[in-house]
């Protein structure tokens, strides 16, 4: 009998290009195998001779981490079958043709996710065995897999929240709301490696690498490691925030355009923190990894945002009697608004009816199990009340639901209730629309009508477990007393005409004379000192830059009108980069002492930008750009510069300088670009000068593949 030759593998052919389009990964590159879990993907091993399933024995062997092991799930042992059972790792589904055999490898749903290499091991009965390498493979999180714990049984869901590379931030004021483009990327060059290059820099994995890549199957871990990297307060985490005003030695928050150049640059830097980011800038970086990592995210933004740091659901404010608004030296503060994401996911850690989104919040505002991350906390839960889940839902629960109470201080005291609000806070509550532009307002998904039964009675429930059982009600209720509920005047600020930067600013005071019970007939004397203050991200505000004192004498009935004009030089030079204005009044009631508040925020309009394209978009051919920009102030704008980014229409960034646009005139900018890939894409322009940051525009653009025309 002739002896039979060994079996050897001469090459092996993982399909790279039809798997990748088979698991949704092919924007992320056809050259290597990108895979999801709990779906099979096919390879073909070519060796030396037929494979002969009778006498030839395969065994396949899985491996990622340092220090892989079979019990720590970060090794899979499996051999060659005809059909594959359950979920586990397996290889089978065989085809053999002449010396090459084609196997589907099937990994489990709740497998590691991870960079893997694949051997296989190759004997004859009572022979030895050789061991080959077949190839490197990733493994993802997989959304389209019912057994996954990431699973979303929508593919409209799943084209806007794992395969869209764009999006919106909302920013500015809760009646100003902004619409931020962003340029996440997920699936650019390189990013898949920089996300795991993110987490091999974890604390978790420093202390303990094998333990640490053993629990990357669970998506609650690896979102909550993720949470605490993309900040740099405990580790080497992608951005440094800084929530100043001087940018010196970075990047400003504002000139990101998205996710790609902060995380290479982070790389490249050898896991150096990025300078600099703010909120949206940490949500907006971990929406393109958890989306690169396989994990459906959104980025949501809460408009007057609490941040309770003593968990007693109140923020206070303060102003003095000439209607500035004070620092506090307390840390509980109302950010203007705020940007955290939600990832979707199973919790089998909770109780059932918690599945869904869930919030992470990057952005290091508070500590959780000693690092500066936060969540995930069920949207469900947080709505419900339910703060003693895991993890942190009663911050997040203050940041939608506190109540405010701003006081008059004088001599250094708190003097005065102004008012009592229960609900100022958490408005807006925004993300981007599916298949659309245009900003969703998903506020019910956080808390029932604002006054609601529900609403309080939710209320009540979280008080309790935060406070006690004592405390369940406003510690101010009892403060708050009749003098504030009945006032002798009813004070509203309107603006006139729609404020723009780098024009004076008209506003009316409007005021009605109403019975009180101090003085139900009579008329009143008021003296009303306005005060206008730059507004700061962080809610507080800088030094007065302008005040006016007015006098009026009100009878019962009566209503007066008051202009205010603001000029343009006293916030010429004064403004920061956010815009944003409060003017506040206090009116004092000289017959009584008492006083009322009213206070009016103003966002200023910077100059629009116009972006225009050629009709047709083709992956190769130019496609002509025209921007302009007409420059409305009075003044010029100086040291211009412009960023173009856009995946799939540049790679990386376009920058240039545009000098000096003088007043009145208008900018004419044409360029070519040749656009990369096919598909939905979209061009972000961000012009930046001395005098405005952020004058930023976007144009989506349908790019069709190259020769369809």
């Amino acid at each position: 009998m002739d002896q039979v030759a060994a079996l050897e593998l001469s090459s092996a052919d993982l399909q790279s290009p039809k798997n990748n389009k088979e698991h949704h990964t092919q924007e992320m590159g056809l050259k290597r195998l990108i895979v999801r879990r709990g779906q099979a993907f096919t390879i073909i091993l070519n060796f030396s001779r037929s494979f002969q399933p009778r006498t030839d024995s395969l065994t396949f062997v899985a491996e990622t981490g340092p220090e892989p092991t079979d019990i720590l799930g970060t090794r899979a042992t499996f051999l060659l079958t005809q059909a594959q059972h359950g979920n586990v790792w397996s290889a089978s589904d065989f085809t053999i043709h002449l010396n090459s055999l084609q196997v589907s490898v099937f990994t489990p749903a709740n497998a590691v996710i991870g960079p893997y290499t694949l051997k296989i091991q190759v004997s004859r009965s009572q022979g030895p065995s050789m061991t080959y390498l077949v190839g490197t493979f990733i493994l993802l999180f997989n959304p389209w897999n019912a057994e996954d714990d990431v699973y979303l049984p929508s593919e409209v869901l799943l084209r806007e929240y794992l395969l869209m590379d764009y999006g919106f931030v909302y920013k500015g004021h809760e009646r100003f709301v902004t619409a931020w483009p962003w340029n996440y990327g997920q699936f650019e060059d390189d990013i898949i490696d920089i996300c795991f290059e993110i987490l091999n820099k974890s604390l978790y994995f420093l202390e303990n690498p094998s333990k640490d890549y053993s629990q990357r199957n669970d998506v609650v871990y690896v979102c909550r490691v993720m949470s605490a990297m993309i900040n740099s307060n405990d580790d080497s985490g992608v951005l440094q925030g800084n929530w100043g005003e001087d940018y010196s030695k970075g990047v400003s928050p504002l000139d990101w355009n998205g996710s790609v150049a902060i995380l290479r640059q982070w790389s490249a830097q050898g896991g150096q923190p990025v300078q600099y980011g703010q909120c949206w800038v940490f949500a907006a970086v971990m929406c393109t990894v958890m989306r690169c990592l396989g994990v459906p995210t959104r980025v949501i933004s809460n408009f007057r945002s609490a941040h309770n740091m003593d968990g007693n659901l109140t923020v206070d404010t303060y102003y003095d009697r000439s209607a500035e608004m004070l620092p506090t030296q307390r840390r509980d503060k109302i950010w203007n608004f705020h940007v955290w994401n939600e990832c979707w996911m199973i919790r089998k850690d909770l109780p059932p009816g918690h599945n869904g989104w869930q919030v992470l919040d990057p952005t290091p505002q508070q500590t959780s199990s000693g690092l500066f991350c936060c969540g995930p906390a069920s949207v469900k839960a947080v709505k419900e009340g339910e703060v003693h889940l895991p993890y942190d839902t009663s911050f997040v629960y203050a940041e939608v639901n506190a109540d405010e109470v701003i006081w008059l201080l004088g001599d250094g005291q708190a003097q005065e209730i102004l008012a009592h609000n229960i609900s100022s806070i958490g408005k807006e509550i925004s993300t981007k629309m599916i298949g659309s532009d245009q900003r969703q307002n998903i506020t019910s998904s956080y808390k029932y009508p604002e006054g609601s039964p529900e609403e309080r009675s939710v209320f009540m429930k979280a008080s309790r477990r935060m406070l006690g059982p004592g405390r369940a009600s406003s510690p101010f209720l009892d403060l708050l007393g009749s003098g504030m509920e009945n006032q002798p005047a009813q004070l509203q600020l309107h603006l006139a005409r729609t404020p723009e930067w780098g024009q004076d600013l008209l506003l009316t005071l409007r005021v009605r004379r109403v019975p009180d019970r101090a003085h139900p007939q009579g008329p009143i004397r008021l003296v009303l000192r306005f005060c206008a203050q730059a507004m700061l991200h962080g809610g507080g505000t800088q030094e007065p830059l302008w005040r006016q004192v007015v006098h009026l004498n009100l009878d019962v009935g009566q209503e007066s009108q008051w202009p205010l004009l603001l000029p343009y030089h006293n916030y010429r030079n004064r403004l920061t980069d956010e815009k944003l204005l409060r003017v506040s009044g206090i009116a004092e009631v000289e017959e009584t002492g008492r006083s009322m508040l009213v206070v009016k925020d103003i966002s200023l309009e910077p100059p629009h930008l116009s972006i225009e394209v050629s009709e047709r978009a083709e992956v190769g051919k130019a496609l002509r750009v025209h921007i302009s920009l007409t420059n409305n102030q009075m003044e010029p704008l100086s040291n211009c510069t412009m960023v173009l980014e856009g995946s799939g229409l540049i790679d990386g960034q376009i920058s240039k300088s545009l000098g000096t646009l003088v007043a009145g005139r208008t900018l004419e900018i044409q360029l070519d670009l040749y656009p990369i890939k096919a598909g939905p894409r979209q061009l972000q322009v961000l012009i930046s000068s001395n005098e405005v940051k952020e004058i930023k525009g976007y144009r989506d653009i349908l790019v069709t593949a190259a020769g369809s025309s």
